[in-house]
């Protein structure tokens, strides 16, 4: 009989992936589903990152690499740091693995063991919690409420740190609410962390080039360089350069951690694809033109989403500055009851009204961490945004 390893024991699906295999099921038996659960721009990757790949292939770039990346994309990761975030790293204190889901993995799995605590501001990727489980550690989670901008405080930092913290994960922009941190509000956390040497930061950066309305993005080390000796910068290809499938993430640290990660990773998967890292480089180094455009259609989409949104009656929709979600409040709905009589009691319930009587498909707060809400994602096309708005809409008008 099988019986599951204790750490596994510890976490569930990922709730992202599980609702957008549900709407693509959905379809599947021919239901009419928009999908607004997964975090993937619908962009195609540009044509000169797909020719790069193909160049890689014909030149035969079909073996192992080295285990945390090439020396090409190393170099290619290293002067993006310089160019866009007046950074310096050398290529040993870089790791590239499959997406940055991998890297944040195996820093870790590398870094934490039992007891030690991980503070992770709600909401949250849904993910963050669940890796710090396996790695034997607890998650000490900080609510970020609407009022606050979704952010994280230097009060409520404080107040989280414990003898036992070993890291601080900040994502910014961020995955559900598109809350962004600016560089005054980083120097803020980084005078509680400096009286805290003992704690880590993990500075998830990977909608970095998805803000809007002129705001300026900063990265922690950027406002804070004499913390680098314990910060871990994360980012990757996925989301600026719509490279969700070619799995290529990367992170950049201190020495010891990176050698730690490319040991762990040696043991798991070893090397990305050799042509993604190809692609990869290309992205980094070649045109940067389209993201310009690219920025204008998602702020564009936001929008239209919060715009629309806005109108429904129990919903409330804050305009995020990055990232491409938006992180609606329902706490208006919540104890209502749909035409069928069902009573809304969690965001959960809101969003099952959602998909199975008006056909499109969110993600409910509690698997972020912070309810009563849910998140959309509006990287799709601006048609189908205006037509799940419209749904939503008429679901909250249909309540009793």
């Amino acid at each position: 009989m099988f019986r599951p390893s204790p750490s596994l024991a510890r976490i569930k699906p990922s709730p992202t992936i599980a609702v957008t295999s549900l709407a693509r099921e959905l379809r599947r038996q021919g239901r009419d589903i928009i999908g607004l659960g997964a975090g993937e721009p619908d962009f195609d990757t540009p044509d000169h990152i797909k020719e790069a790949a193909i160049a890689a292939i014909r030149r035969g770039e079909t073996k192992y690499t080295a285990v945390d990346g090439t020396p090409e994309l190393k170099a290619a990761i290293a002067e993006k740091f310089r160019r866009e975030n007046g950074l310096e790293f050398a290529p040993e204190e870089i790791s590239v693995g499959a997406g940055g889901k991998q890297v944040i993995y195996n820093a870790l799995l590398a870094t934490v063991g039992p007891g030690d605590e991980v503070v992770i501001p709600a909401p949250y990727w849904v993910s963050y919690p669940d890796m710090v489980l396996l790695a034997g550690g607890e998650p000490r989670i900080v609510p970020c409420p609407a009022e606050r901008g979704f952010k994280l405080t230097p009060e409520a930092l404080e107040a989280a740190i414990t003898r036992r913290t070993r890291w601080l994960i900040l994502n910014s922009p961020s995955n559900p609410t598109g809350a962004a941190y600016r560089a005054e509000e980083l120097a803020a956390l980084a005078e509680v962390l400096r009286r805290h040497p003992h704690v880590w930061v993990l500075s998830d950066d990977i909608y970095e080039h998805l803000v809007y309305d002129g705001f300026r993005f900063a990265t922690l080390l950027q406002v804070a360089p004499d913390l680098r000796e314990r910060t871990l910068t994360v980012n990757g290809v996925s989301k600026a350069y719509a490279m969700t499938g070619w799995r290529i993430g990367y992170g950049a640290g201190p020495r010891e951690l990176i050698r730690a990660m490319a040991t762990l990773q040696s043991q798991s998967t070893t090397n990305p694809c050799s042509i993604s890292q190809a692609a990869a480089v290309a992205a980094l180094t070649g045109p940067q033109d389209f993201l310009a455009e690219w920025r204008e259609r998602f702020r564009e989409r936001r929008d239209l989403v919060v715009a629309m949104l806005s109108r429904a009656p129990g919903l409330s929709c804050p305009r995020p500055q990055g990232a491409f979600y938006v992180y609606p409040g329902c706490a208006g709905v919540i104890g209502r009851r749909t035409p069928s009589g069902r009573e809304l009691r969690t965001s959960e319930d809101f969003v099952k009204y959602l998909l199975e009587e008006h056909g499109v498909a969110v993600v409910h707060g509690a698997a972020f961490g912070l309810d009563p809400h849910f998140r959309i994602s509006y990287a799709t096309a601006i048609d189908q945004l205006e037509e799940a708005c419209r749904r939503i809409i008429r679901a909250c008008e249909a309540l009793d």
